[in-house]
């Protein structure tokens, strides 16, 4: 059985959280939540790589889009899509339980830094032809997330 991403992130998140209170209370909270950023930044990059080298015609719009329900599995995001032609696909997340879970965990501050900033190096990662544009999250406040992709050759 695999896990699912929703909560691989929960256990990430649950460790993560002990690491940034010491970071924080040696280093201050800005400083560590920088330190944070960035190792999450990189790893998401990395598992981006990887799951490019999955496609066995290297990565693609496509590619990229047949991997979405890894992240939707156990209703983890309610997305609507509201764009899918040529080289762009858009969509709406109009529930996010990632947000709900580090909220439920006491990680409400934190939750952009260990979900969202994913989301752009997730791209640059998996091809750097792949930008996102995303004006607003759930995680932000905002009632819905609006993720724009376009793949550029």
């Amino acid at each position: 059985m695999t896990t699912s991403i929703l909560e691989q992130r929960r256990i990430e998140a649950a460790f993560a959280k002990g690491i940034y209170e010491e970071m924080a209370a040696e280093l201050g909270a800005e400083q560590a939540k920088a330190i944070l950023t960035r190792a999450v930044v990189k790893l998401a990059k990395q598992a981006a790589a990887a799951m490019a080298a999955e496609s066995p015609t290297g990565p693609s719009l496509e590619h990229f889009v047949s991997l979405q329900p890894r992240w939707t599995k156990d209703d983890a995001l309610e997305i609507e899509v509201v764009q899918h032609q040529g080289a762009q696909y858009g969509f709406n997340v109009k529930r996010c339980r990632y947000a709900e879970t580090y909220k439920d965990m006491g990680l409400g501050e934190l939750g952009a830094v260990l979900s969202c900033n994913r989301d752009g190096a997730f791209c640059e990662g998996y091809d750097p032809k792949l930008q996102l544009t995303r004006t607003q999250t759930i995680m932000g406040g905002a009632s819905h997330c609006d993720f724009r992709y376009v793949y550029r050759t």
